[in-house]
């Protein structure tokens, strides 16, 4: 069986990389707007209520206009804005968040896609929020190094242009304290507060890693072998997340994090490291991959009764 899908919003990094996902693909018919017509509401609404699904990749006023804009019922939206990721009547796009979440997503006609950092955070949290050995209320920090590339296509091309040292070293921003992120960070691991977070953005293309520090002395009864188990248990069977051995040796001996090693692929490594008092969880994705287009046509193929991994 064949299948329809547009992209509103084809031009921009996610849509781009949603197009190479798909167009070698023999069961999908991707449709496509006229240059001339991108701005053109009517067109785009025929185009959205002609697809079994349509991915928004657009500014968060923009899909929420888009939205709108459908009233097939029968057309899947699959958002990658922000607008929409703690909305009612949108299931979040992440398959492995919990029990459950794939026959919700298999159901949803209106699901939002996860953002890049976010995606990390909450496959370190929610796993060990849902065990009980994180309590909701525990003030939790965290801090995200990711590619230039999850700027979007300005900040792609002032870091490809060169000649600005500023661009040179890792660049920490968000610095109000109000990323974007946070409200799916705190809604989908379900802790009662966002963390103070801190992302940075480094002078390469794409890779992102976020780490979280917990004091083991305010997890009473708490190891770092419960925690490691905690997760093995929580993704047990999942072909896109991996979770490496405690203390992983071959990071440790290395002495670095290669934040660039799940490039290229729709995967999420979950580390644990730790010493007698403290444990610090990382979380390794290609923000491009699993923190975007990936992650999007992973949670089309589920939505359509397909292999989950078809064309990733």
């Amino acid at each position: 069986m064949n299948y329809t899908v547009y992209v509103d919003g084809q031009e921009g990094t996610t849509g781009l990389r949603i197009h190479e996902y798909l167009a070698g693909r023999s069961d999908i018919e991707l449709l496509k707007i006229a240059p001339d017509l991108r701005k053109d509401a009517s067109e785009r609404a025929r185009l959205l209520n002609a697809a079994d699904v349509a991915f928004l990749c657009l500014p968060d006023a923009a899909a929420r206009e888009a939205a709108a804009l459908v009233t097939n019922p029968k057309t899947c939206l699959i958002d990658a804005s922000t607008a929409h990721r703690t909305a009612p009547g949108w299931a979040y796009g992440f398959p492995e968040l919990a029990p459950g979440q794939r026959d919700a997503l298999r159901a949803a006609k209106r699901i939002s896609n996860p953002g890049c950092h976010a995606t990390a955070f909450v496959a370190l949290l929610r796993p060990l929020v849902d065990g009980g050995l994180v309590p909701a209320t525990l003030p939790v920090s965290a801090t995200s190094i990711t590619g230039y590339s999850g700027g979007g296509k300005k900040m792609i091309e002032q870091y490809q242009a060169g000649g600005n040292p500023e661009l040179d070293a890792p660049r920490p921003y968000a610095l109000g304290l109000a990323h974007k992120h946070l409200p799916e960070m705190a809604a989908h691991t379900g802790l009662a507060a966002a963390p103070l977070f801190v992302p940075v953005v480094g002078p390469f293309y794409k890779g992102l890693a976020v780490s979280v520090p917990l004091h083991l002395a305010q997890l009473p009864g708490v190891t770092p072998e419960a925690i490691h188990a905690a997760y093995t248990a929580h993704y047990a069977g999942e072909r896109f997340i991996r979770v490496m051995p405690l203390r992983d040796a071959a990071t440790l001996e290395h002495g670095f994090l290669d934040v660039q090693a799940a490039n290229d692929t729709n995967r999420i490594d979950v580390f644990v490291f730790a010493s007698d008092t403290q444990v610090l969880l990382v979380a390794r994705l290609d923000n491009l991959g699993k923190g975007a287009s990936g992650a999007a046509v992973q949670t089309m193929n589920l939505h359509l009764g397909l292999d989950e991994g078809l064309g990733l």
